[in-house]
């Protein structure tokens, strides 16, 4: 983490997220639950968890830095440093590693010359290995912006941050088109997503997670009328 004592924001910038953090704060019974969210406010204004963010934090709650820092260093989430414009994040969990996350991890290192947690030198790409994305039927997956990019290559990965530090328009394999880190921190802030269109985007379950529930109904065999998968818990038992 930087250097303490902290400075404080500007004073606009602290008179505009303090309006936000009253927002937030009034959401919850007991305001230091609002934490989680001002911590997200916070990255969404410079791009990460900085010392001024976690003091900012702590006087809106009535917490110590101590308090805000613990938590700010548990989730991962929360960066401790700049992120790019995009932050990518490679899924390296058991199966989305044995499928190629790893691979994906190495050659995306190898391609954007930077390591685990780093930011290229034009600020466009950081770079995380991400323990689990929880998308394994779309394994191996990599996520920008904490946006899905399911079924991925190292080549279509390669590909995907070529496409953003180009400025090009990526759209995720599901949910709306990418924001930036910052807007994205925003939203997860819990503002809404201003931008037109953007919820009517965001899709719903796939093929590949929708099979557990297709067979808890007891989906039929293809070609066997009448033979199922799995037949439903309650058959067979008395009422």
């Amino acid at each position: 983490m930087p250097a303490l004592p902290a400075k404080p924001f500007p004073p606009e910038v602290h008179e505009r997220l303090a309006n936000d953090a009253r927002e937030l704060i009034a959401r919850y019974p007991v305001g230091r639950s609002a934490l989680l969210p001002l911590l997200h406010l916070v990255q969404s204004e410079e791009g990460y968890v900085s010392s001024t963010g976690i003091r900012f934090c702590a006087e809106q709650l009535d917490l110590t830095t101590a308090e805000v820092t613990a938590v700010a260093t548990f989730y991962t989430m929360y960066r401790r440093r700049p992120a790019g414009e995009y932050h990518v994040g490679v899924c390296t969990n058991t199966l989305c590693a044995v499928l190629g996350g790893d691979q994906i991890f190495d050659e995306l290192k190898q391609h954007l010359g930077i390591e685990n947690n780093q930011t290229t030198e034009d600020g466009s790409i950081s770079l995380e290995h991400i323990e689990c994305n929880a998308a394994c039927d779309y394994a191996p997956v990599v996520m920008v912006n904490w946006e899905f990019f399911d079924n991925q290559t190292p080549e279509s990965a390669k590909q995907l941050v070529d496409r953003l530090r180009e400025g090009q328009e990526v759209s995720p394999t599901r949910g709306a088109k990418l924001c930036s880190f910052k807007e994205s921190a925003r939203i997860l802030a819990g503002f809404p997503d201003e931008r037109p269109g953007a919820n009517d985007e965001s899709g719903a379950g796939g093929a590949p997670s929708l099979a557990g529930l297709r067979l808890a109904k007891g989906e039929a065999l293809p070609g066997t009328p009448g033979t199922k998968v799995v037949s439903p818990r309650h058959e067979g038992t008395e009422a």
